[in-house]
């Protein structure tokens, strides 16, 4: 991976390098986050509400997922706690919501992060998390492109997780 200059902003920094797996971010006004969402799903489609005034699900997803929703989805849509812009990587946290199932067992994982949100590296991300997870032993996700794995061998997309990877960062 090349991490990229200091010196671009947090997007452009987080955009560039997530390039390098496939994805290619993109900026969305809060009021046009449902209607990016709702042409990107692939249905059935699942989410957990997301945290920020003026930012919602379409009403093509299916909110609070049951068990049998879960497991039918091709789409799952979450908000990411932040981004780390030099790994190009998504911290997902565990909630009451079920965030960590809706962003892991689907072909197709949507995330949605604030702008704001998108921290420089790696110390900025432990300084954010660390003493809350100390506190609570908590864990978080640290989400860097499709799933993918070498175990057996060839490269192979999607054993653990989502196969595709969508980021909405909200301006």
């Amino acid at each position: 991976m090349t991490q990229a200059t200091a010196t671009a902003d947090g997007y452009d920094q987080f955009a560039a390098v997530a390039d390098e797996y496939g994805i290619e971010p993109r900026r969305v006004p809060p009021d046009e986050v449902a209607d990016t969402i709702d042409e990107l799903v692939s249905q059935p489609a699942i989410g957990t509400a997301l945290p920020w005034d003026g930012v919602a699900l379409p009403e093509s997803v299916t909110a609070d997922p049951t068990a049998g929703d879960l497991q039918a989805a091709e789409t799952g849509v979450t908000a990411a706690s932040f981004a780390i812009a030099s790994y190009g990587s998504l911290v997902l946290e565990p909630d009451h919501a079920g965030s960590e199932p809706v962003s892991l067992f689907n072909d197709l994982h949507i995330t949605v992060v604030r702008e704001a949100d998108i921290l420089h590296d790696m110390a900025a991300a432990f300084d954010r998390l660390g003493d809350d997870l100390r506190a609570e032993r908590g864990s978080a996700i640290i989400a860097t492109g499709p799933s993918a794995t070498a175990d057996m061998g060839a490269l192979v997309q999607g054993a653990h997780g989502p196969k595709r990877v969508e980021v909405l960062v909200v301006t």
